[in-house]
């Protein structure tokens, strides 16, 4: 039985539970795959810092130039976070002909291009699994489960972060305040919350998926990425009333056009729809190929235990390669079927308009015809009852409208001496094929 020599850069709380997890199931690990894996070299910002966990001195450095250096190391795993640091070690551990497993999703969201190239070159390896949804084994279904279907559709959610503060918003009838609050405090959200809550966590993973399905390295600038931290409780209230529930989605789409949406948002979802009962934590990702139909991913998107599964699943896996027992794959195949994304503003789908408006007669006509010079149809119409004497919220449904002319729409809204303020656009996902 081979015993193949790890090297972790990065020790937090990801780095900690994969050192953990492969001492506590060392033993089934290799009856599993027939190698021993061994940590030999761990990099770590500060030795002296105190940890549950903590490997012994002499594997220690504070430099990860040592561990991709370390002779007695056949893989590397970069768990540390950021760009510039893991990009110059990917380029040199690639260069040095050993494989590298990571869960940075920004970094292969904003250097997948280039870092597969350099992989398909030197022939070296780069397992991504834990880069996302964590334990759901996302990656490995689309490289390989789904190799014989053309993907239709994704769609899922893909922070846990952000569906957590929604679904306590939903459930609990809290603000978004006290909803991201509370994540703070449970270790959901991090101190800074920026990239879960302004969608950038989920639309690095949706990148890398899109990439995946549809064989071109989508740029960054080619998704569409919104937040969540605009969802107010009247929306929720709203939604229920309309049949719907608010979700952090991601979508990505391939169209008949050869072109392919990328759209990271919050957005009604119907609340019969299996993926409007996906709460808390948890991450849901669908799967639309037209060979399989329609598959369903569900499990722990974050976390110590779920990331450390997947990143332990791709030493598995790479450890194989080392040792000759499986052929090496990159990890990223291209093809040629599709190559472009399609422009935010022509991205067409139904919405949600929220407005606060001056309660005399002849609103509602004046914004109905603003929306019937878009050429934009309107499908329900809901005004409730105000306690203010002055002011009536407006709540319009959208039939299905092309993005860049509702968002104009909205403007001339805007601009009506009858709308106090346009309070909110949210898409409407209904996630079904026409």
């Amino acid at each position: 039985m081979a015993t193949i020599g790890i090297g972790l850069a990065g020790f937090g709380t990801v780095g900690a539970g994969v050192y953990h997890n492969l001492a506590t199931n060392g033993v089934l690990l290799s009856q599993r795959t027939g190698h021993t894996l061994e940590v030999r070299r761990v990099a770590l910002r500060d030795p002296a810092k105190s940890r549950a966990i903590m490997p012994p001195p002499e594997i220690v450095t504070t430099h990860w130039e040592d561990v991709v250096a370390d002779p007695n190391v056949q893989i590397v795993v970069e768990l540390m976070g950021g760009i510039d640091a893991p990009l110059a070690l990917f380029r040199t551990a690639i260069l040095a002909g050993k494989p590298v497993v990571t869960g940075n999703k920004a970094l292969l969201a904003e250097h997948g291009a280039e870092l597969f190239a350099l992989a398909a070159q030197k022939r070296v390896p780069i397992f991504y699994e834990a880069a996302a949804a964590g334990g759901i084994p996302i990656i490995k279904a689309m490289r390989e489960a789904f190799v014989a279907s053309h993907i239709i559709r994704i769609a899922g959610i893909i922070n846990g972060t952000s569906n957590f503060i929604l679904s306590r918003m939903s459930e609990l009838g809290e603000t978004y305040a006290q909803s991201l609050a509370e994540a703070q405090r449970l270790g959901y959200a991090e101190a800074d919350p920026t990239l879960d809550i302004n969608g950038w966590d989920a639309g690095h993973k949706a990148i890398i998926l899109a990439s995946l399905a549809y064989g071109f390295w989508v740029p960054t600038s080619g998704a569409h990425v919104e937040g969540i931290d605009q969802v107010t409780a009247a929306d929720i209230r709203f939604a229920k009333q309309l049949g719907y529930t608010i979700k952090p989605l991601a979508v990505i789409r391939a169209g008949a056009d050869q072109e392919v949406e990328v759209r990271v948002h919050p957005a009604l979802v119907p609340r019969t729809h299996v993926l409007a009962s996906v709460n808390g934590v948890f991450n849901a990702v669908m799967v639309h190929g037209d060979v399989v139909g329609e598959t369903l991913f569900y499990g722990r998107g974050a976390g110590q235990d779920p990331t450390a599964s997947a990143v332990i699943a791709d030493l598995a896996e790479a450890a194989s390669v080392v040792a000759g027992s499986t052929r090496a794959c990159v990890g990223f195949t291209p093809h040629t079927l599709y190559g472009r994304c399609k422009p935010a503003d022509q991205a067409v789908c139904p919405f949600y308009l929220r407005l606060n408006v001056v309660d005399e007669p002849g609103t509602l006509a004046s914004v109905a015809n603003v929306l019937g010079s878009h050429k934009i149809g309107i499908s329900s119409v809901i005004q409730p009852e105000s306690q203010d004497a002055d002011t009536v919220p407006l709540v319009f449904m959208i039939h299905d409208a092309i993005t860049g002319e509702m968002m104009r729409a909205a403007e001339t809204i805007r601009g009506l001496a009858c709308v106090k303020s346009v309070d909110a656009l949210l898409r409407v996902e209904t996630l079904t094929e026409s």
